[in-house]
């Protein structure tokens, strides 16, 4: 027994040898996804809109024809929030409602708010939902550049416009467009803002430019809609239920730029119910499952697991490196810097650290069992 406490001393020394050198590679592999993250996309800004619109009806650069297309089905709780501040938009030709066979009233509430209903077609063998009305609405749109929004999204009146010139500005096809989040409850702040930071340690989520392993924002898009009809976007990408995600990295592989853009000043997005709705809701798609490999999805659960999920609790447990000092530092550093993604930080933002191990069992939970059901369909 006496010899017993250097072995033990031995055993300690080795665990912590391993756990810094872990911790090394995973911050290492982090890193500069944060440093890109931080950077953040072009802001949108409903204020110049107003300074130039004087000039906009003779400078096409400045007044593209702007269709919005909304997919729906079964939304009549939620699509008159939606609709109800893109009446008489600036630049916006029509507001198009794809129904995705509702059973309610959301086709009659639509037109009550000024959009034109498109009647989805029943879904094809080998498509998705949403990628299908998405089509459908493209296809019956007349504008030069479409903005996609969800159901849950409430749009600033100035935000098709400004969008659609940055679009142009930017150069890109495509963008997808940042909100600000809107959570029902303190507990669903918590865990949303912890499966937020997630992908930006797993994705660069938020970066200005898209990359091979992009993520995107499905709940509002634009796009340049000649270019989606000739390349047949939607057809490409039909049977992803991660669609945005798909299809952002289809247009990268294709050589194409494609940019996230910050809509914080003219979009928010109303989300999931409560804490429980969060993990069900964004639970579904968290690990990426469809558009990431299963060994990108291990590996990144591990780096997230040493460096974002694990750190506070090796300090409750006294067994902190100074390398897990270093992830804390940079987990706080992400904690300031992202908590204007809320309409309004709770309690529940500034203490979402501790919902980390909570969103990394998510995703976990996400790459063992992915779904394959949205919206009462089996996919």
């Amino acid at each position: 027994m006496v010899g017993s406490s250097p072995g033990r001393a031995c055993v300690s020394g080795t665990l912590r040898w391993l756990l810094a050198t872990f911790e090394l590679v995973a911050l290492v592999v982090v890193a500069p996804r944060l440093w890109r993250a931080s950077r953040g996309g072009a802001r949108l800004d409903g204020g110049q809109l107003d300074a130039t619109s004087g000039r906009a009806a003779s400078d096409s650069a400045l007044a593209p024809r702007i269709s919005v297309v909304v997919p729906a089905r079964n939304e009549s709780q939620r699509i008159a929030e939606c609709l109800a501040p893109l009446r008489g938009a600036t630049g916006v030709v029509e507001v198009i409602v794809v129904d995705d066979e509702s059973n309610d009233d959301t086709a009659a509430i639509a037109e009550a708010n000024g959009a034109r209903v498109v009647y989805g077609a029943p879904l094809p063998t080998g498509w998705v939902g949403k990628i299908w009305a998405l089509k459908q609405g493209i296809e019956a749109a007349r504008g030069d550049v479409i903005v996609t929004l969800d159901a849950d999204a409430r749009p600033d009146a100035r935000l098709p416009l400004a969008a659609a010139r940055q679009l142009l500005a930017d150069g890109a096809v495509m963008a997808t467009i940042t909100p600000k989040f809107r959570t029902s409850s303190t507990a669903s702040q918590w865990l949303h803002a912890a499966m937020l930071v997630s992908l930006v340690y797993r994705h660069a989520a938020g970066a200005s430019r898209a990359t091979r392993d992009a993520v995107a924002n499905g709940q509002c898009m634009v796009l340049r809609r000649e270019a989606a009809m000739r390349d047949h976007w939607c057809e490409r990408v039909r049977g992803e239920i991660i669609e945005d995600v798909a299809l952002v990295r289809m247009l990268v592989r294709d050589g194409k730029r494609v940019s996230m853009f910050d809509g914080s000043n003219l979009l928010v997005v109303a989300m999931f119910g409560g804490f429980a709705d969060t993990w069900r809701g964004w639970g579904r798609s968290l690990a990426l499952g469809g558009v990431d490999s299963a060994l990108r999805q291990w590996w990144d659960a591990l780096i997230t697991l040493v460096v974002l999920a694990a750190p506070v609790w090796l300090f409750v447990a006294g067994a902190a490196t100074p390398l897990t000092a270093a992830a804390m530092l940079l987990r706080l550093g992400t904690l300031l810097g992202a908590h204007r993604a809320y309409e309004r930080p709770r309690v529940g933002y500034w203490l979402s650290p501790f919902a980390d191990l909570l969103a990394w069992i998510v995703v976990v939970g996400g790459i063992v069992s992915p779904s394959r059901q949205w919206r009462g369909r089996e996919y």
